[in-house]
């Protein structure tokens, strides 16, 4: 029996990357999709392997244990995301998560797989550039500036690869407009991205450096025109988009909300944070100056309790929590707000239920963290003290 050739696919949950993880199980592959969320459609009940993961909380010890099978045998990575928008509409957490999942992220995976493409065996290789990266992108600043930096990073390192006579290669590929992806208004699907996939993977089994779709036609004459003239070539291409309509195009950055009194930080805080940043890009966190809505006192002051949530990797933003979570809409505009299974039911998130969900927000209650609450910890500390005193 032979040795079985997986293919590591991130981003292959949606779109070209599932067009090519098809394409790829097509040629006795068997796909890994890396994603944040499960691939948008089934592979015709074949099974393949899935791993959830977030690129903006780059996981290092994922990629290596990737990188030192053996039988993962090409690496694919076609994750990222942008909006048409301007610099000033962009907010500095969606620059960060930008610059980290279209570029710095890939670079980071590349080095860790290294090894394996510097290796004197046949290693595949390909990532997702755009023509974006290639010229002036007015209201697409950001995101081509991640593109551009991922492409002479891959230009760089072919030519290192070549240097030392090592014939592998990472196919660097930069599409300007492919019908029926995220970009193009589609839903992600695969359907009618085949004939892509199956040049992508062609280019990339024969280790080209960098391929273009359409470079011969239409493209030929965008990259012409912005070498002639960089400035009107930019100053054409804002107009373009503006008067086509095209800002805003793209999905916002998901928002996410919540609050609480943070008094004792404990693994269950810590697991609520976590788990609400993997269901939101950008993690806005308030809270609240006292307890006295518990009918209870603090331990820590307001600033500290601050400063520790702020501190905490998964948090974004921290704010001076209103004492009513839909004020707090008013203030950040937020698509989702996170919270306690133990509210489940009150009448307090009845009644947000109803009013933020007018407004398109999702009310997403997580398990109770069974053993340790802010409670058990006061009346511990409390019991402490009092035992002491005797």
């Amino acid at each position: 029996m032979g040795c079985v050739k997986r293919a590591l696919i991130v981003g292959g949950a949606s779109g070209i990357g599932l067009a090519v993880a098809n394409e790829l199980l097509g040629k006795g592959f068997v796909p890994v999709i890396i994603d944040r969320s499960e691939p948008v459609q089934q592979f015709n009940d074949v099974e393949i392997e899935f791993c959830k993961t977030d690129l903006s909380f780059f996981d290092e010890k994922l990629f290596q244990d990737f990188a030192s099978d053996p039988s993962i045998t090409s690496l694919v990575i076609t994750a990222g995301f942008g909006r048409v928008a301007g610099v000033g509409d962009l907010s500095i957490k969606e620059i960060d998560n930008l610059l980290e999942v279209n570029a710095a992220a890939a670079i980071k995976i590349l080095r860790i797989f290294w090894n394996r493409i510097t290796s004197s065996g046949t290693f595949r290789c390909a990532v997702m550039a755009s023509i974006a990266g290639m010229v002036s992108s007015p209201f697409f600043s950001v995101y081509a500036a991640s593109k551009a930096a991922l492409w002479r990073f891959c230009e760089s390192a072919n030519a290192e690869l070549a240097t030392t006579g090592n014939t592998n290669r990472i196919t660097c590929v930069s599409p300007g407009h492919v019908s029926g992806t995220g970009f193009d208004g589609g839903e992600g699907r695969s359907t009618g991205l085949e004939s892509f996939a199956k040049e992508f993977v062609q280019r990339m089994s024969s280790c080209e450096e960098l391929w273009v779709p359409d470079a011969d036609g239409v493209y030929s004459g965008v990259i012409r025109r912005y070498v002639e003239n960089p400035i009107a070539f930019g100053l054409e291409s804002a107009r373009y988009k503006i008067e086509s309509g095209r800002l805003g195009g793209g999905r916002k950055p998901v928002i996410g909300y919540c609050s609480g009194t943070f008094d004792l930080f404990h693994a269950g805080h810590l697991h609520l944070l976590k788990s609400a940043r993997c269901l939101c890009e950008e993690l806005v966190v308030g809270v609240h100056p006292d307890a006295s809505h518990k009918g209870k006192k603090t331990f820590i002051s307001h600033e500290e309790r601050k400063a520790i949530v702020e501190s905490c990797r998964y948090v974004d933003r921290v704010i001076d929590a209103p004492r009513e979570d839909s004020t707090a809409w008013e203030l950040i505009h937020y698509d989702r707000l996170f919270v306690g299974s133990d509210y489940k039911g009150t009448e307090r998130f009845a009644r947000y239920e109803r009013e933020l969900g007018s407004k398109g927000v999702q009310v997403i209650y997580f398990p109770y963290t069974e053993g340790i609450s802010s409670t058990q910890l006061r009346s511990a500390i409390v019991s402490g003290m009092e035992e002491s005193a005797r």
